[in-house]
């Protein structure tokens, strides 16, 4: 059953958002960056990554499990390289910070490469992708996460859906990829389940490990690695890379923000920005990117298909488009910010 959805401005949605964050004590330049983050994913079509997590964001606020005034200290190992620990502030802040760090360091040295403890969760990873395009840069962003999904060969939960995310900037349009390491992200099976939806076969199995296309049993169980060994394999990287290189939980112990109410998250993140052009121009370089793309997207179309698209590109048009004419958001978001507005005491849609 399709969720019955009403459109709503961007900037009324912004507006409340903001406010609802800056209630909980945030500064409002970081509460309308969470907001920012938030209609980002919404208005790209990812709603399991927008405005369904205010509502467990808030009571992590409230339950004094988020710092909303985080001390965000860089320590630098290199010149190019530095870490920021994120005083368990939101993640959104946090990861924001580091790629401002991880850019600034490209920009002088050609590449930047920050690390980030102490975090929590930073909803969509593409986000930080577009942070550095906006700024000339090519960029990676690898983040750990709670335990969802088994190790290959495993059975129990060991191991986060962690995205996988790499951009490029390009003339025309960039190529943006943020895929989890399963085989599709949590986020969606869990409002798949809000919803009362089944989810497609081979998403996960439940409690006893069976496969499962029932969205509750499946949030209660395990979701399933992309392509089996491969993305148990990325996510046991990520792990390793944005968990026990930067100093923060790792191997099942990053707290699971709908579960875990008796501490925080302590999630760590991997932030690598890169100047693109470093060995041509840069005319030369958007040229070619552009000339990558062409050639992809003049490849011979497969039946069904009208045309080629680039990682990214559906949902740049998608936000281009909602962020004019207004972002559909379903019944039970509007009155979940209702609700939130209320128990924050701000002005709600």
């Amino acid at each position: 059953m399709a969720e019955e959805k009403t459109v709503h401005p961007y900037e009324t949605l912004d507006r409340v958002v903001t406010d609802i964050f800056a209630s909980y004590g945030l500064p409002r330049g970081d509460a309308a960056r969470v907001s920012e983050c938030l209609l980002f994913a919404e208005a790209r079509g990812m709603s399991s990554h927008g405005l369904s997590r205010i509502p467990i964001y808030t009571r992590r606020l409230r339950e004094k499990l988020v710092n909303p005034t985080p001390s965000l200290a860089v320590e630098e190992a290199s010149p190019a390289v530095a870490r920021v620990d994120g005083d368990h502030g939101m993640g959104f802040v946090v990861a924001t910070k580091a790629m401002d760090e991880a850019v600034k360091r490209a920009q002088d040295l050609g590449i930047g490469l920050v690390l980030a403890k102490n975090s929590s969760h930073f909803g969509m990873a593409a986000i930080y992708l577009h942070q550095a395009i906006d700024a000339g840069m090519a960029a990676m962003v690898l983040t750990n996460a709670s335990p969802a999904m088994p190790v290959w060969g495993g059975r129990n939960a060991f191991l986060g859906t962690s995205p996988f995310a790499l951009a490029v900037p390009g003339g025309k349009v960039p190529i943006v990829l943020d895929m989890a390491t399963s085989v599709a992200a949590r986020g969606k099976v869990r409002r798949a389940a809000q919803l009362g939806q089944p989810i497609p076969e081979g998403w996960a199995l439940d409690e006893r490990g069976r496969p499962t296309t029932d969205a509750e049993a499946a949030y209660k169980g395990i979701v399933l690695p992309l392509g089996g060994p491969k993305g148990s394999g990325l996510s046991l990287l990520m792990e390793a890379l944005a968990g026990v290189m930067a100093g923060a939980a790792f191997g099942g112990d990053v707290a699971n923000m709908y579960k875990n109410f008796d501490r925080p998250q302590r999630t760590g993140h991997l932030f690598l920005a890169i100047r693109p052009n470093l060995f041509m121009s840069r005319a030369e370089y958007e040229r070619d990117i552009d000339t990558l793309v062409d050639r992809a997207k003049s490849c011979p179309k497969a039946e069904g298909f009208d045309e080629i698209l680039m990682p990214g590109e559906r949902e740049a048009r998608l936000f281009a488009e909602r962020r004019k004419s207004g972002v559909p958001v379903s019944q039970e978001d509007v009155d979940m910010l209702a609700a939130e507005a209320k128990t924050a005491g701000t002005q709600g849609l």
